[in-house]
């Protein structure tokens, strides 16, 4: 099995303090030695939080961090270190977490150290590279579904994670905090972003189920043990995770889950390995889900506008901090057209009432 290490050079102004690294390393007995080599490589596919690999004496962690000169809400590494450390012990595709500091004086912000999963992240990129069949992507998205049902079944009482979050009132509370979030970011008009918080804020359902939700749960935030696909070694990406509804969950990946039908105008602002042929169409993985759930699924249409619109106030945020020279990735450069564009789709599905 070929694996591609999804690592490069730290981009400038993202170094890590090496020595204090270091240092911390030792008091949580991770190394033997403060002198040993301590290779640092940046893993580059995520836009959130940064994401560091660390290799000395013939080991390997993943460190964590917020974003240089990013607001404090969703960045939260305390309560993601919370999150694996009670996780991991109840379901097996949560990474154990190794230590966690708030101490800003070794980097610059809280941090926290993982476990490093090998497999395979399928980005689009490496689904090219693999060459993909159709036939292998009906096992990695019947996979995928599995492990999501799953997920959404995990008994997070047992867990010790009861506390999380507040499911009452969740899908109202999600609809205003994302308007908020938008209008905080935005730097320039969009009409149909406008027109998506009113209709959410109308027609949003009353009546919904709650469970152990991801926020993020798409193709490249997994990793699948081997090629054969027919088991996921671990999700990664867990700061938006939390009690809450979960179609709006499910809504989310729909969101991300580009289709050859979608407009070429989406499909490059949301690259997406489930383009290609093989994957099922957006409907067809809310009847899969819903086959392999149990659940029944109504609402559709909002939950797909949804998860649209919060793709949009994600990528907004970001390209935010780009503009206003907090962040020199030029990954962000064109993210509030990203932005637009999932506004513009959520304004077309709530037109039509179809999420295909």
């Amino acid at each position: 099995m070929r694996v591609k290490e999804l690592t490069k050079t730290v981009r400038k102004g993202e170094e890590l303090h090496v020595q204090s690294l270091k240092k911390f390393l030792l008091q949580c007995n991770l190394i033997n030695d403060e002198k040993s080599e301590l290779i640092i490589r940046q893993f580059y596919n995520g836009y959130s939080n940064l994401t560091y690999l660390l290799k000395t004496e013939d080991k390997e962690y993943v460190l964590r961090r917020p974003p240089f000169a990013a607001p404090k809400r969703g960045h939260n590494m305390g309560r993601e270190f919370k999150v694996l450390y009670n996780l991991h012990k109840v379901f097996d595709k949560a990474p154990a977490p190794y230590a966690y500091s708030e101490d800003v004086d070794i980097l610059g912000a809280p941090f926290y150290l993982m476990k490093k999963v090998d497999g395979i992240i399928l980005t689009a990129n490496e689904a090219r590279d693999r060459a993909v069949t159709p036939n292998e992507f009906k096992t990695i998205a019947d996979t995928w579904l599995d492990a999501y049902v799953e997920l959404h079944d995990v008994d997070y009482k047992a867990a010790g994670l009861e506390s999380l979050g507040n499911p009452d009132g969740y899908v109202e509370r999600q609809v205003r905090n994302w308007g908020k979030q938008y209008l905080a970011a935005a730097t320039e008009e969009v009409p149909s972003a406008n027109k998506v918080m009113s209709w959410m804020e109308k027609y949003q359902p009353e009546n919904y189920h709650y469970s152990l939700i991801h926020n993020d749960y798409k193709y490249d935030n997994v990793v699948f043990v081997d090629d054969q696909w027919k088991k996921i070694a671990a999700i990664l990406d867990w700061e938006m995770c939390t009690l809450g509804d979960p179609l709006m969950d499910l809504g989310t990946s729909l969101g991300y889950w580009t289709t050859a039908s979608d407009a070429d105008f989406l499909k490059q602002g949301l690259p997406s390995p489930t383009t290609m042929a093989g994957n099922p169409t957006r409907t067809e993985i809310v009847q899969q889900y819903a086959l392999k759930s149990g659940r029944e699924i109504n609402n559709l249409t909002f939950y797909f506008a949804y998860g649209l619109f919060k793709i949009a106030v994600i990528a907004q945020q970001i390209y935010y901090r780009f503009k206003h020279g907090h962040t020199t990735d030029p990954r962000f450069a064109n993210l509030n057209t990203v932005s637009a564009l999932c506004c513009d789709t959520a304004w077309n599905a709530i037109q039509n009432d179809s999420i295909d």
